[in-house]
């Protein structure tokens, strides 16, 4: 566990109206006015406007952070709205970091937002992170926390970072030169990105929406526990929470000995392999688009429509004609029993990752001729069949 010193310095004063606001922080003897003029001084810049960062986002604004950034390239879909509390029904497709600012100034008009209102890479990291204090990464997917980290470091600031997956969440704090020499970063909790279809994002496994509200409102605090210098941070330890079980426990985290110096920016895309490497070579000169299966089958050429997700994605949605075989199966050798021969496969899963995995599988067993969709039952129901519902 760790005891840090203030992040950032206090303001000047506190005017009436900030006094009248902050006033239930102010006769905290930990915050006091001290830790408000601190959190009036303080930058933060949340990743990302969705399921971790709208809490985040709505209680910092609330708790009196000076200036907040935004980095959010996306819009408003309606599948956000489960989860994504800081949009509404009627900011469906704007962008949202434009409806996360709205919703956080009509919260607190006395702070100031800066949208960054595009792709965070590795061109624009670095120097983004260094016109703050503090790094709050609320991303769902490994290329961009492994690039977050790693800009972090370059930059020499602190983050707080958190993850779900549904119903469970993780939140940690990394700074790499934490004073104290206490320094970790998500390297030494994950050296290496988990190989490509073993962690789902939340778009592929979902997530129960309310969770987000318990890691964002743990990251929040932690935000507010490092400008302030209250407190023990997760700097250290790694939080972990079963909302099944309703239970929370912390692991011990250490520095990794033998983990290489940060020094630059890589290929995160590669390092992280979004399709393993089998997967892209199945792939390869393997895939019809939407359009072209379509062609296909109104051609009247027999093809064995094949979904490999999962049973509950299935009773959502699916293809007419299609059969289920769930990519585990598929893998496990259990499903290549139920592949016909007698006529093609055409594999499918929600947007085309899964099913380039299980055709790999499927063409080592023999079926040369199987192939995949592009984009997957999505890709379909947007170029195809428009009254399909998107999940």
């Amino acid at each position: 566990m760790s005891t840090l010193p203030p992040l950032v310095e206090p303001a000047g004063e506190l005017t009436r109206d900030e006094v009248a606001r902050y006033s239930r922080h102010l006769i905290i003897p930990d915050i006091g006015v001290d830790g408000q003029k601190r959190l009036k001084n303080a930058k933060v810049l949340v990743i990302g406007a969705g399921g971790l960062g709208s809490p985040t986002l709505l209680y910092l604004a609330a708790a009196g952070v000076g200036t907040i950034g935004i980095v959010e390239f996306d819009e408003v879909d309606e599948s956000n709205l489960q989860r994504q509390v800081i949009h509404g029904h009627s900011d469906i497709g704007r962008p949202k970091a434009d409806s996360a600012r709205d919703s956080i100034l009509e919260i607190n008009p006395l702070v100031t937002v800066h949208t960054h209102k595009f792709r965070l890479d590795n061109d624009n990291a670095i120097e983004l992170f260094r016109q703050y204090d503090l790094i709050v990464d609320g991303t769902d997917n490994f290329a961009t926390r492994y690039l977050v980290n790693d800009a972090a470091v370059l930059a020499g600031k602190p983050y707080v970072w958190g993850s779900i997956y549904r119903f469970e969440g993780q939140a940690s704090v990394f700074w790499e030169d934490a004073p104290g020499g206490v320094g970790l970063n998500y390297r030494d909790l994950y050296p290496e990105a988990p190989p490509p279809g073993m962690v789902p994002s939340c778009a592929e496994g979902g997530v129960l929406g309310i969770l987000c509200a318990s890691i964002g409102s743990i990251m929040g605090t932690e935000a507010i526990k490092l400008i302030t210098g209250i407190g023990e941070t997760l700097l250290g330890r790694l939080m972990v929470y079963d909302a099944l079980d309703m239970r929370y426990r912390t692991i011990n985290l250490r520095k990794d000995p033998q983990a290489p110096a940060i020094t630059e920016l890589i290929d995160y895309d590669a390092f992280c392999g979004v399709v393993s490497d089998d997967g892209v070579s199945a792939a390869a000169g393997s895939t019809l688009t939407a359009v072209e299966l379509k062609e296909r089958l109104d051609s009247g050429e027999r093809i064995a429509l094949i979904d490999v997700r999962e049973p509950v994605e299935w009773d959502i949605v699916k293809i007419d004609g299609a059969t289920l075989i769930p990519k585990g199966d598929i893998e496990s050798g259990e499903g290549l029993a139920k592949l016909p021969h007698d006529r093609p496969a055409v594999l499918y899963c929600k947007t085309g990752i899964r099913s380039a995995e299980a055709l790999a599988a499927v063409k080592k067993a023999g079926f040369a001729d199987a192939t995949h969709l592009q984009g997957g039952i999505t890709a379909w129901a947007k170029q195809v069949d428009s009254s399909l519902p998107v999940y």
